[in-house]
Parts: C-alpha cells; sequence; structure tokens
C-alpha cells in the first residue's frame, strides 16, 4: 500500500547480527546504511537481543526480536539460531512498518517474513550477499547440504525485490531465477571521508588481513604462506585483525610452524578508525578467503591504499575488485601461490593512494541506491 505524503515511511530492517556487537561485512553495511537512511525514513532495526540497554544510532531505534542465541555451532551457523529468530520474526505482524528490509542469511526467517509481509500487504526487500549453490552446500553440510541448497533457491523466490550486494551475485541470482524477477544492485562501500582522517599505526607489518576467523575464510593458507616465506628467507610480519570460531585453531597453526614470532593476532580492534589505522600500517593485504560475496574488507584495503593479494577460488567473488586494480594480484587457492604473490608485490613500489574508482564506493552513494528501492 501506498504510503501518505504527510509521514515519514517507516523501514524495518531486520537481520540477526548487528555492529558493533558483532563483526563483518553485513553488519558494517546495516550500520552504515540505517544511519543514512534515517534521514529519509523512521528506522527500526529488529535483530537479537545483543545489548543490556537498546543502543540508539542518531535516529535508528533498535528491537530484540528474540533472546541473544550464540551464532555458531562449532563453526557452522547455529540451525537452533535460525530457527529461534525465524519465529521471532512473527512479532512483526504488530509492529508498525511500510516495508520489510531483511538480510538474505540464515534464509529461515526469510518464510515467516514472507507471511508477515503478506498479510501486512506490505513489501518485502531482501539484501542477498551471495548464492552459495549446491556444491558448496555439499562441502559445508555433507549430506544435508542438499537440503540447505533447496531452502536457499526456495527462499530466493520469497521477496519481492532482492537487492544484491554485487553485480556478480545479481548474475547468479538471475541464472537461479530468470528474468521473472526483480533484482536491483547496490554494493556495499566504505566511508571514504574516516579513511581519509586515519593515520597509519606506529605499529608496521608486511602482511595484513582482516576478517572474521571462520574456515572458509582460510587464515591458514595465509600462515602458511608466511612459514613459506620464512623458508625462503623472507621475514614477512603479518597482522591477522578479527575474531572468531577458528581463533585458538590458528594461534596453535602459527605456533606449530614456527612464525607465531611474525604474527600479530589482533582480536581487540574495536573501532573503524583504528582498524583503517591498522591497514595503513601494512604493505600488502592478503585476503585467501574461498567464499565471498562482495569483499568489504579488501574495498576497505584498497581505500586504505593497500595492494592487494587474493585467489581465484570460485565463490570467492572478492576477487572481481581486485581484478580492477592495476597492483593487485589473484592466484591459485594455495599457500604456495600465495606466498609468491606476496614476494612479488613486497619486491615492487606501493602506489600512493586509493585507485580512482573506489569513489564511486562511498556509503552516501550506495545509501541512496538502496534508498530508490527500499523508499520506492
Amino acid at each position: 500500500m501506498p504510503v501518505s505524503e504527510s509521514r515519514r515511511p517507516v523501514v524495518a530492517l531486520v537481520t540477526d547480527a548487528v555492529f558493533p556487537y558483532h563483526r563483518g561485512g553485513k553488519e558494517t553495511r546495516y550500520h552504515e546504511i540505517a544511519r543514512r537512511l534515517a534521514d529519509r525514513a523512521e528506522v527500526h532495526v529488529y535483530t537479537m537481543r545483543w545489548w543490556g540497554e537498546p543502543p540508539r544510532e542518531g535516529a535508528v531505534s533498535y528491537h530484540a526480536l528474540t533472546p541473544l542465541v550464540p551464532l555458531y555451532s562449532r563453526e557452522r551457523r547455529s540451525i537452533r539460531q535460525a530457527l529461534v529468530f525465524a519465529l521471532g520474526c512473527l512479532t512483526l505482524l504488530v509492529r508498525r512498518f511500510d516495508v520489510i528490509e531483511a538480510d538474505h542469511m540464515p534464509y529461515v526467517q526469510l518464510f515467516p517474513l514472507r507471511l508477515v509481509a503478506t498479510l501486512r500487504r506490505k513489501r518485502l526487500i531482501v539484501t542477498w550477499h551471495e548464492v552459495w549453490g549446491p556444491a558448496y552446500w555439499r562441502g559445508y553440510l555433507g549430506p544435508l547440504g542438499r537440503v540447505g541448497w533447496w531452502l536457499e533457491r526456495l527462499a530466493m523466490r520469497l521477496p519481492d525485490v532482492i537487492i544484491a550486494a554485487s553485480p556478480e551475485t545479481a548474475e547468479r541470482l538471475r541464472e537461479r531465477l530468470g528474468d521473472r524477477a526483480t533484482i536491483a544492485v547496490a554494493p556495499n562501500g566504505v566511508d571514504l571521508e574516516e579513511i581519509r582522517g586515519a593515520p597509519p599505526a606506529p605499529q608496521r607489518t608486511d602482511l595484513v588481513v582482516v576478517g572474521r576467523l571462520l574456515d572458509h575464510k582460510r587464515i591458514d593458507l595465509l600462515l602458511d604462506a608466511v612459514a613459506r616465506l620464512r623458508e625462503a628467507g623472507v621475514e614477512a610480519s603479518c597482522r591477522i585483525i578479527g575474531d572468531g570460531p577458528q581463533r585458538e585453531a590458528l594461534h596453535a597453526q602459527a605456533e606449530r610452524l614456527g612464525v607465531a614470532d611474525l604474527v600479530d593476532f589482533r582480536h581487540d580492534v574495536a573501532g573503524q578508525r583504528e582498524l583503517y589505522s591498522l591497514l595503513k600500517a601494512g604493505r600488502v593485504f592478503v585476503f585467501p578467503s574461498a567464499r565471498e560475496g562482495f569483499g568489504v574488507a579488501v574495498l576497505e584495503a584498497l581505500a586504505c591504499g593497500l595492494p592487494v593479494v587474493t585467489t581465484s577460488a570460485p565463490d570467492n567473488l572478492a576477487r572481481h575488485l581486485v581484478t580492477r586494480a592495476a597492483d593487485g594480484i589473484v592466484c591459485e587457492p594455495s599457500a604456495e601461490a600465495i606466498a609468491v604473490s606476496v614476494q612479488r608485490v613486497l619486491a615492487g613500489s606501493r602506489r600512493d593512494g586509493a585507485p580512482a574508482w573506489v569513489s564511486g564506493f562511498d556509503w552516501d552513494s550506495v545509501t541512496a541506491r538502496v534508498a530508490e528501492v527500499v523508499l520506492a
């Protein structure tokens, strides 16, 4: 139903994890877009209870649909959490909103949200970060991967509009849905003004990576590459920024490989300005992820003026950003290839500043694209 011109539209943003309580690409995206979208609409974020007292981010209001349930069981997304959050989404039946904008993960919540949107005669818009596909589901869940892929395919058909976080994700969605689907593209972005104002941290390092410490991020390959470089006589210091289920395993791997003295694990980085300072203190950004729907961390590194080494893993869509940078390298997803590529970049000269095209990914521009869809 159309929104009355006499009042601001009310947007319900639904996502199970929010910044700063949980850090990652989608959390940063919703944080940046929500506070900018609040200049044009009344924005309410519906999530789990991550806080003691609900936070206030400017004009954005936060609401808990469920208690806080751990997102991960060991190193995989928790099925229990997905089901609890999905049930909590039914409470939107009695909330005030004009449109729902939801994150696609972990899929299950899209079914009750479709029901809510239909009963309330409102639009359901879903941001889709990546398409997993049958092969990845099999690797993730084994025999149950068939069920996961069926669930993902069915969930794709629920939104009225899908906002794809990259052109490549949009293309993968169209391959599955055909021309009948309404798909818009609004990529992830960066805060260019804050990046420009962040000075390099005094603690310099050769290599740096940012990301959740999860299996598919393949930080283990980076540690193996650091060990190979040492064997070749190259003492490359490395900073790993992030936290997650693989934290202890990666510390143990660094000790086992005999490179713990070269690796600086930073699990305590709280703010974006500190993050940008630490990025600027590096010489090469290494991103060995096997699966990435866009690659916010890669975009941030490019905006900080770093050359990036990433892999050609088929589901690592961040490689498309790296190929646009003159000094970026996309190599085979192996420790040996990463080590060779890193050595090549370290031996070369570093460019001054970000590539010019990065300016098109400013959060203000991205929010404008999202607003065109959500507030239509």
